[in-house]
């Protein structure tokens, strides 16, 4: 019997890792479909950003009560997780608690931590569902966020938290309740703080009864981690990876500062200086600005669209948006990994990219969305784990300016007098200055 529950548990085991390898393969197929960036200069800043933003989640403490909510459930589920390799190791080898005899009395200590972590991520996860679904904060229920997945999944995620926190705890207290019976194959073990809380519900069980309740709850519990990490890549808490890489590779420039275009400011360098002009220029080579689709964004673009955690903390700080304007910076990102995640399913049926007659401009990000920015960067400012939706905003926009000629007249009108007078106001150069002589 005991070794068919170790060829089961390697089977599961291979089955769940198989299926996590192959998702998050195609993530990075679909995040390497943009343009290419060099993101690796000041690699110290780098660092430091990493470890202050994506494991210290620095600017979450702007809001301290939900930050130190967030960081039980994000620092419990990290350091519980150690727990697995134990878990692990005993499913495959058939030992029960098998770093027991190696730790002695530090072993009952660390379960200890992680029990009491566990307890934290629970309350932290019923406080957010609390939130969610009886408070509504506004930003948690804002229009983009239609009803169905885009609302369900926090709370499916939420949930299976607290499942799996019970599960774990359940599991102690049932294991305390075989020690104290002598069972052979539980470990004696000293007591457990918050397991031991829940000992007494299990007390007078019989033996045979009590390990169906835990052989019950440890195949639930490390099964529902392997659906967990299935789960993840499919859904916006893939930010629990990916916080860490975007963090890294954030531009490290000042906030306001915008990606001039070298096409066009060579452009009107050659027109101020036709000697310098290359000769060897191919006339039927096709320039593209901006971005129309997603492959013409970067990869950093699409990495931000899967790091998104659907906060709404950018939407909530965007003046556009608080004057009832279309635009939702969030909505952005999840336009853009929506349809990033529709041309890999092209991609995996056709083997390559065929036209869909789709683009993520226009059919995802409309015009009015576009023009609502005032580029002022308060989305930016605010995401937790460095995400520009600004950044991909402006591409769009470029391509609307200079690919479809789609701004409006009041553009037009500055942009005629930049060509002109070189200076958006309807002035010659040469009065410029007329206004001292008055």
């Amino acid at each position: 019997m005991q070794y068919l529950q170790q060829i089961a548990f390697i089977l599961i085991s291979g089955i769940a890792i198989f299926l996590f390898i192959k998702k998050v393969a195609e993530i990075r197929r679909n995040i390497l479909l943009g343009k290419d960036e060099d993101l690796t200069d000041h690699k110290d800043q780098r660092w430091r950003n990493l470890m202050l933003n994506a494991l210290g989640q620095k600017k979450m403490f702007k809001n301290p009560m939900v930050a130190v909510l967030h960081f039980f459930v994000y620092a419990g589920f990290i350091i519980i997780n150690i727990e697995i390799l134990e878990i692990i190791l005993d499913g495959i080898t058939g030992h029960h608690r098998l770093f027991q005899p190696m730790l002695g009395g530090l072993y009952s200590f660390l379960i200890n931590v992680f029990e009491i972590l566990a307890f934290l991520v629970l309350s932290a996860c019923v406080i957010f569902l609390f939130r969610r679904n009886i408070t509504k904060v506004k930003r948690l229920n804002m229009g983009e966020l239609k009803a169905g997945w885009s609302r369900s999944d926090a709370n499916y995620i939420l949930l299976f938290e607290i499942v799996l926190m019970s599960l774990f705890l359940i599991m102690n207290a049932v294991d305390l309740n075989l020690q104290a019976l002598g069972s052979s194959h539980y470990v004696q073990t000293s007591s457990f703080w918050i397991s031991s809380l829940i000992q007494p519900i299990f007390s007078g069980m019989s033996e045979s009864a009590l390990i169906g309740i835990e052989r019950f709850c440890w195949w639930a519990h490390i099964v529902g981690i392997f659906v967990f990490m299935n789960y993840l890549p499919y859904s916006k808490h893939l930010h629990v990876i990916l916080a860490f890489p975007n963090a890294f590779y954030a531009r490290l420039e000042a906030k306001g500062t915008m990606q001039n275009m070298p096409d066009i400011q060579k452009e009107v360098l050659y027109m101020m200086q036709p000697e310098l002009a290359p000769t060897n220029v191919d006339p039927n080579a096709v320039m593209k600005f901006g971005a129309k689709d997603v492959q013409d964004l970067s990869w950093k673009n699409l990495l931000d669209a899967y790091s998104c955690t659907e906060c709404g903390r950018c939407s909530s700080a965007c003046p556009a948006n608080q004057t009832g304007k279309k635009l939702s910076p969030r909505k952005i990102m999840m336009d853009t990994r929506d349809r990033l995640e529709e041309v890999g399913k092209n991609i995996n049926v056709n083997k390559e990219f065929k036209d869909d007659g789709k683009t993520l401009l226009h059919d995802y990000i409309t015009v009015e969305e576009l023009r609502a920015c005032t580029t002022c960067n308060a989305c930016v400012e605010e995401c937790p784990v460095s995400i520009s939706p600004l950044d991909i905003i402006i591409q769009l926009r470029r391509n609307l300016v200079m690919e479809e000629s789609n701004s409006p007249q009041e553009w037009n009108a500055m942009f005629s007098n930049i060509e002109n007078n070189m200076a958006p106001w309807k002035f010659s150069p040469d009065d410029r200055d007329a206004w001292v002589n008055q």
